[in-house]
């Protein structure tokens, strides 16, 4: 009896203290991870995945580097719909734009998956979308207000290319049509590259992407950016005022790439990624490898990832109805 009294007290002891244990103390790290990013290597999120990535090496969360795992296609749904079904153990992750989560819903009728299907790790960096002009558009335009009126006089040319139909560069381009009442034609490209490929050879006059895709030609005068979206100007182009400067508050984007796991992964497994995701972004050689591509360094806690989601949901679904674009239109 006196040895059951000991036992139980033991038992009881042991459980207390693991009411009060830190989450993470009773987590399990992993051999490694896999990153799922749903768009080619070497585009501006690819950096995130990879230099994240690489220091997850040695935590208590991950034992070696992640393995980042490109699967391009369909506005990144592809690596979302294999995260989805992948194990929730923390061993895999997905690296997604919010607008995968906030402005699709809005625009597919039959979506493969659904926000719940994930839990939020940590936002991993913020982007601002520009629009740039190239040599198809006279010199003299150097503010959007001079590209909107050489746009009003030139119908036939008056287009803007995105990195794809229903990304948030096109329904920024869409929205700035509608409130500028200028008809802007909108060319869908399979990424950033193509597209900027087009307008710095003057087939098309103007794109919508994110702006850090645009630094080295700018630095080599082959492009003109005439607007970014942040809530303040970005700081890669100084001298560029943003679309609300100019007239078009309802153009205030602020994009982010956020780290997502599957939706049943054990609350303690997904405080550990967190730990090890938001420390990585504060290291010298991320922040660095970053801003190279024109992306600002952020992390987050899940519920304050979780929160931003919820609100860029909210803010875009009557956008979306006023822009008057689904996947099927």
């Amino acid at each position: 009896m006196q040895h059951r009294r000991h036992f139980l007290h033991t038992a009881a002891s042991a459980a207390a203290l693991a009411a009060f244990a830190p989450l993470h103390a009773l987590a399990q790290g992993v051999d490694q991870v896999k990153i799922y990013y749903g768009f080619p290597p070497g585009s501006s999120g690819d950096s995130v995945a990879r230099r994240v990535g690489e220091k997850l090496a040695g935590t208590a969360y991950c034992k070696t580097a992640a393995v980042v795992d490109n699967k391009p296609g369909a506005g990144g749904r592809i690596a979302l719909e294999a995260l989805k079904s992948a194990p929730a153990d923390g061993s895999v992750l997905a690296l997604a734009p919010v607008s995968a989560m906030s402005v699709y819903p809005h625009i597919y009728a039959k979506l493969s998956y659904d926000p719940k299907d994930f839990a939020t790790v940590s936002i991993g960096a913020v982007m601002h979308h520009g629009l740039a002009v190239g040599p198809a558009v006279p010199p003299t335009v150097k503010s959007l207000k001079d590209f909107l009126a050489w746009a009003k006089a030139n119908p036939d040319q008056a287009s803007y290319g995105s990195p794809g139909a229903g990304s948030m560069p096109h329904l920024l381009g869409a929205l700035l049509g509608i409130r500028s009442k200028v008809e802007l034609k909108h060319v869908p490209y399979r990424g950033t590259v193509p597209g900027i490929t087009d307008l710095v050879g003057g087939q098309i006059a103007s794109t919508m992407n994110p702006s850090g895709d645009y630094l080295a030609y700018v630095k080599a005068g082959k492009l003109r950016v005439l607007a970014t979206s942040g809530p303040i100007r970005s700081p890669y182009y100084p001298d560029v005022p943003t679309f609300a400067e100019q007239g078009f508050p309802d153009l205030v984007v602020e994009e982010w790439f956020g780290f997502y796991a599957p939706a049943k992964t054990p609350p303690a497994t997904l405080a550990l990624a967190n730990a090890a995701i938001t420390a990585a972004l504060k290291d010298k050689v991320v922040l660095d490898s970053l801003a190279l591509v024109g992306l600002i360094a952020r992390g987050s806690t899940q519920e304050d990832m979780a929160k931003s989601q919820k609100a860029e949901f909210e803010r875009w679904g009557p956008l979306v109805k006023q822009i008057g674009f689904s996947a099927e239109s």
